[in-house]
């Protein structure tokens, strides 16, 4: 296996990681990979780049993006004033899945966010990723909340 590295995307990255976030059947429905792109990716990655503590982490393998995780640091009063880490967005090429690409990508999200001062990483998955879910647990997330969403 080729060595992974990381490193912060740009906006010329912004086509392969929607067409990575679209490469699922749950994504599938609710993406927009075109050529070119839809104006909203490029808006919502300006807002990510503009906020300190939120960024689009590649793992890079070969030259080319092997996946995507985005790390959003959250300061919180909650656990004593405990800032957390939020991990969304995870994807691994389809063509990659199974190489550890997706575990070196959460665990340096982790690195990261310790780094940081977090005390709490926390994600969501989809509640049909019974796969994703294992993985996670693997790495030592726990199931130990409901999340709820309220779409707008």
């Amino acid at each position: 296996m080729t060595e992974i590295s990381f490193r912060d995307a740009t906006a010329d990255d912004l086509p392969e990681i929607v067409r990575l976030l679209a490469d699922d059947a749950l994504g599938a429905q609710r993406e927009r990979y075109a050529d070119p792109l839809p104006q909203a990716y490029r808006d919502a990655f300006a807002a990510i780049q503009a906020q300190a503590g939120n960024r689009i982490l590649l793992a890079m393998m070969d030259g080319r993006i092997a996946g995507c995780a985005q790390l959003t640091l959250i300061p919180g009063l909650s656990h004593v004033g405990t800032m957390r880490a939020q991990i969304e967005s995870v994807r691994i090429n389809s063509g990659l899945r199974g190489h550890g690409i997706g575990e070196k990508l959460i665990r340096r999200c982790i690195d990261l966010a310790r780094e940081a001062g977090c005390g709490l990483v926390q994600l969501t998955t989809d509640k049909s990723r019974a796969d994703a879910h294992r993985f996670y647990e693997r790495l030592g997330f726990v199931g130990s909340h409901l999340g709820m969403k309220l779409k707008l």
